[in-house]
């Protein structure tokens, strides 16, 4: 019985622990501050899921065209011009969706934040998809 106890105990200690380790600057917020933040995170998170992304997709191609070294070659130029080509329209796209907000005022910042996220994430979703069998 006390094992059981012991291993519960454990349990919720456990689920205590990944509920601290996952808080964000999102959780809770109250003020502009706060939302700034929580927008500069997200995107952030997005950056970086896209980034892993696009590295993942560039060695899914190494691995799908290893024995092909011309077509290797031909799929990485055209994913690194259509991934900057992406984030000169996504940048592009957010100045525009910013508007009419002054830059470098928190309406801008927070606009310009959640639009970046926004658009990162709906591209690594993309990259996902991009030679998968």
């Amino acid at each position: 019985m006390k094992s059981i106890f012991l291993a519960l105990a454990l349990i919720a200690t456990g689920v205590q622990a990944a509920e601290e380790a996952e808080s964000t600057p999102c959780d809770a917020v109250e003020n502009d501050q706060q939302t700034v933040e929580c927008s500069a995170y997200s995107k952030t998170t997005a950056e970086q899921l896209l980034n892993d992304n696009y590295k993942s997709l560039v060695e899914r191609m190494q691995a799908l065209y290893a024995n092909n070294k011309t077509q290797l070659n031909d799929i990485t130029n055209k994913l690194k011009t259509a991934q900057q080509q992406w984030l000169k329209l996504r940048d592009a796209d957010c100045a525009v969706e910013a508007f009419p907000a002054a830059v470098g005022s928190k309406a801008y910042t927070i606009a310009q934040n959640d639009c970046v996220a926004r658009m990162s994430d709906e591209r690594s979703e993309f990259l996902e998809t991009v030679g998968q069998e």
